[in-house]
């Protein structure tokens, strides 16, 4: 029993911890120090599930998210994503916390400057424009004559190791090219006459090498999907974590986001990794970021705007991502950016941070619920670290942090889908795997306090736990790449 000196003390302590981490900014933004400070390669939500999409039953859906709290009026330069970086989901299939399969996204800049000529005759100078374009856009992907800066990626399917394995690139089938465009963000309906047109028009059939079926990509602007109230949680949890589960503001309801949208066979994912019980194939993967190890800023860099910096040495990974809230409400502070810098394969370090977790805790503290007592937490490791036994288990697994799918476990339509998950009798959802409609804030609540425990140890853990905000699933596409159109820089519709 702490005493009320202990209880106060924890409560200062844990709360300053609860507000340093990321879920005061969402799934995963700005969740570590150094994260902060590169905001391209920064990964919010990592999103697996079978794809529900009419038709597509056959494919497991991949979406990664970048980029955090994106106001759609950003301009002149919106959100490109970085062209020195690497953007990277991997699987393993194996069920040993090492990649088995590396999807690699290589962004590149192209640029067409375009000029004005200003003045009188005989005074003309001609000067560049200082807008990304000087017209309309689209909608089709290859409109872009008004554009002056622009983006393309490739996608190189890594077998093995990230770095040393076997690489091939995947081919656009519609140009029979290793290239695809990425649709500029939507900067209003003067830019664009139909933003939603425009950007299908950037989701590209995939031939995926030593596979035999294609696959589809997606890399653009969305709207984002996830739902917290982060004002509250920002003022020491100011919220009822035991009211209606629609009390609160999304306060990322206005806000963008940038997608890495990948769908691929599911015989084209697994391997070795099956449940005990039915021998149901199981997948685990996650998202990474990595950018070249030296950075220089050129005090002088050219005209055009190029050599602003100079890169170079090896990729260091600095950005990690599988299930959601883990560097946020898990991870000590002074861990975090080692978290993001750390592979699957070595999570032991961070072991004391499921088994002995602190957040409930704090909710004991501030609120007055009772937290469990089962220590170490078994439960938690099961949840977050090896997956569930008879739902998203492989024999043999290695304990680490990542998403997994049982990829026997067929769909659920959208119409049907449950927001909480397994917890909500929806075994295609979170946390198998996850979907864009899986309100994970509340369902880590719950299984952090303990609804996944012997109810002696937890007698508060069948408590409804929420932030008070739901995913609007109504906001939600059903087709490939599921996130919808993003909201426009400018409120005007008239061109």
């Amino acid at each position: 029993m702490k005493t009320m000196c202990q209880k106060t003390a924890l409560a200062t302590a844990v709360a300053g911890l609860f507000l340093s981490a990321g879920v005061t900014q969402g799934a995963s933004h700005r969740e570590a120090p150094f994260i902060t400070e590169l905001p391209k390669v920064d990964a919010t939500d990592f999103y697996m599930f079978r794809s529900y999409e009419s038709g597509r039953e056959d494919y497991v859906t991949f979406i990664a998210n970048y980029q955090p709290m994106q106001d759609a009026y950003g301009g002149p330069n919106y959100f490109d994503l970085e062209d020195e970086a690497v953007y990277e989901i991997h699987v393993d299939n194996t069920g040993d916390a090492v990649e088995d399969i590396t999807f690699q996204f290589d962004f590149s800049n192209v640029e067409t400057p375009l000029t004005l000529s200003v003045g009188d005759s005989g005074s003309e100078e001609t000067v560049a424009v200082p807008l990304k374009n000087i017209g309309a856009i689209g909608p089709g992907a290859m409109d872009t004559q008004n554009v002056q800066f622009r983006q393309t990626y490739q996608v190189n399917v890594i077998s093995g190791d990230r770095r040393s394995g076997s690489a091939q690139m995947a081919t656009n089938v519609t140009t029979g090219t290793d290239t695809f465009r990425k649709p500029l963000d939507n900067i209003g309906g003067k830019s664009f006459s139909d933003y939603a047109a425009y950007a299908d028009d950037h989701v590209y059939e995939m031939a995926i090498p030593g596979c035999a079926m294609n696959g589809r990509v997606f890399a653009g602007q969305r709207k984002e999907a996830f739902a917290v109230n982060l004002g509250e949680i920002f003022d020491l949890v100011n919220t009822n974590p035991l009211g209606a589960r629609d009390a609160e503001t999304n306060d990322l309801a206005d806000k963008n986001v940038t997608s890495l949208a990948l769908e691929v066979p599911i015989e084209c994912l697994t391997g070795t990794a099956k449940t005990e019980t039915n021998e149901d194939p199981i997948i685990g993967a996650w998202t990474t970021a990595s950018v070249p190890q030296a950075r220089v800023i050129n005090p002088a860099p050219a005209a055009n705007g190029k050599g602003a910096t100079v890169e170079g040495g090896a990729y260091i990974q600095v950005s990690r991502l599988g299930m959601p809230l883990v560097n946020e409400v898990v991870i000590g502070l002074e861990d975090k950016d080692l978290f993001n810098m750390s592979e699957p394969q070595d999570d032991g370090q961070f072991a004391t941070y499921v088994t002995h977790p602190t957040l409930p805790e704090l909710l004991e503290v501030l609120f007055g619920v009772t937290a469990p007592n089962n220590f170490p937490r078994t439960d938690l490791v099961t949840a977050f670290l090896t997956g569930v036994p008879d739902l998203n288990q492989p024999v043999g697994v290695t304990a680490s942090e990542m998403l997994r799918l049982n990829t026997a476990i067929a769909a659920t339509a959208p119409a049907s889908q449950n927001d909480l998950g397994v917890l909500g009798s929806d075994n295609a959802g979170f946390p198998n795997g996850r979907r864009p409609v899986d309100d994970v804030v509340d369902i880590a609540l719950r299984v952090s306090m303990g609804v996944l425990a012997d109810p002696t140890d937890a007698p508060d853990g069948d408590l409804e736990y929420t932030d008070g905000v739901k995913v609007d699933a109504s906001a939600l596409d059903t087709t490939f790449p599921y996130l919808a159109t993003p909201i426009a820089g400018s409120p005007n519709n008239t061109p």
